[in-house]
This record gives structure tokens, C-alpha cells and sequence, in this order.
């Protein structure tokens, strides 16, 4: 991991702070390079069938740039309208029930969401131990835990890795769609979250390790804004507004005072 010294670098205080909202993909779970793997596998064959059928020529979706910029932490159907706008395609957005052969903003991103079901039942789900290590410290000291994803299936990533009982609050991207909340970068799943907690903003720290959520938590106005830079992008999480990065959450302690 860059950068990760092993040792506490950060520590988060009970007198401080009052809850702690993290991230699920790429902070909780390694589903990130699942999501990684099925975005550039259903935007490079959309890709080439266009360029195909158009005479242009081919450029594949960048697993690092592309997916940084344009999709890491978004609600799909943003990610693809994002991305696509990059390229400039501009797409009918569709209905969410579209199927994924059509080629409707809706269409791709349930393609997408198709290709990550697929390798998420066949390569499992990984845990960072580190953060579940810290996570079980906070709710030792009385913090109150969120988990804040824009996936539509966080629900059953937490499930099948067995640690949905972990925290107090959860809020996805079925919330997102069924109480008309912005995606990240703004801030409504993270105050919807402190709401459920019942905890003021300014009192709860936001862990994030993409660029779209650490922008979320400052437009929030949390409390700390904490960016996990697994990836080697520590100056862009910190120039998105990042108070603190670190490398991995065994760098950060939590103590009562």
C-alpha cells in the first residue's frame, strides 16, 4: 500500500467526534477492482461497437484516469453519463428497468451492473482487515458506524461477506433512487446517514477513498474528511478537500479522550 507506515499517524477522539460514515468499495471491501474490471469491460465493448459502426477509432476506457475522474463513488447512470460526456457521446438516459442490450444511459449502466454480479459470485468478497479492525474499536468507544455507498448492492456485499450487523446505519443506492438523493459528489447519502444516526455533521468523520466522496464530505461540512489513498493518489484526494490521507485505516487509532 503507498505510503502505509503500519504504525498510528491520525487518531480520532471520542470528545471529538461522535460517529464515523465510511465508504464501502475500495474502504471496507476490494470489491473496488471488481467494479474496475466490469466498467472497462462493458465501456470498451460499447466503445468498439460505436467506433465500429461509425469508422472512428478506438479508445478504451483507462481502468486508472477514466474511472478516477468519471465514475469511482458515482451512481452508475452518472458514472456513464460522466464518462460518455468525456468522450463526447451523449446518450438517451432511459428508464432504470431498460435492458442491458439498449443503449440508453440506464441500458449500459445495468450492463454493467450484470458484469459486476457476475464476478462478484464468482470471485467472492474481500475485506480490508484493517478497517474492520478499527471499525470494532469505535464501536467499543461508543462511535456510531455508517456505511454510505452509491451501490445498488451494498446490502448484499455486506451479507455475503458477514458484516452487515457491524453498523447502525446504511445508506445506497436503493436510497438514493427511492428518496431522489443526489449522488456524490453532493452531500445527501452522507447527511442522510448522520440523520439516521442523529448525529450533527460536524461531529462525524467521513472515510472516502474516492475523489467524488472526499468532495461529498466537505460539501457536507463533516467534521474530518479522512481519504484512504490505496491507489497512489494521495495529492488528489487531498487537493479534492481531503483534512487527512492516509494510506490504510491501520494508521488511524481511536480513543475515548
Amino acid at each position: 500500500m503507498p505510503g502505509s507506515t503500519g504504525q498510528p499517524t491520525l487518531t480520532l477522539s471520542r470528545v471529538a467526534f461522535d460517529a464515523v460514515l465510511f465508504d464501502l468499495d475500495g474502504v471496507i471491501t476490494r470489491t473496488a477492482k471488481l467494479h474496475i474490471a466490469a466498467w472497462k469491460t462493458m465501456f470498451d465493448d460499447y466503445l468498439e461497437q460505436r467506433a465500429r459502426r461509425l469508422g472512428e477509432t478506438f479508445q478504451p476506457f483507462d481502468p486508472d484516469r477514466d474511472y478516477r475522474e468519471f465514475v469511482d463513488g458515482k451512481a452508475r447512470h452518472d458514472g456513464v453519463v460522466g464518462f460518455l460526456a468525456s468522450r463526447g457521446i451523449v446518450l438517451p438516459l432511459g428508464d432504470p428497468g431498460d435492458p442491458p442490450e439498449r443503449e440508453s444511459v440506464w441500458g449500459l449502466a445495468n450492463r454493467k451492473n450484470r458484469l459486476y454480479l457476475d464476478l462478484l459470485a464468482t470471485r467472492g468478497v474481500e475485506v480490508f482487515p484493517s478497517t474492520l479492525t478499527l471499525i470494532r474499536r469505535l464501536r467499543a468507544l461508543g462511535f456510531k458506524v455508517a456505511v454510505v455507498s452509491a451501490s445498488k448492492n451494498c446490502a448484499e456485499v455486506l451479507r455475503a461477506a458477514g458484516i452487515a450487523a457491524l453498523f447502525d446505519a446504511r445508506v445506497d443506492g436503493l436510497d438514493l433512487e427511492r428518496d431522489r438523493l443526489r449522488g456524490k459528489p453532493a452531500p445527501d447519502s452522507f447527511l442522510a446517514a448522520a440523520r439516521r444516526l442523529g448525529v450533527d455533521p460536524a461531529r462525524a468523520v467521513v472515510v472516502e477513498d474516492a475523489i467524488a466522496g472526499v468532495q461529498a464530505g466537505r460539501a457536507g461540512r463533516f467534521g474530518g474528511v479522512l481519504g484512504v489513498d490505496r491507489t497512489g493518489h494521495r495529492d488528489a484526494l487531498a487537493a479534492a478537500g481531503a483534512h487527512w490521507v492516509v494510506a490504510d485505516l491501520e494508521e488511524v487509532a481511536a480513543v475515548p479522550a
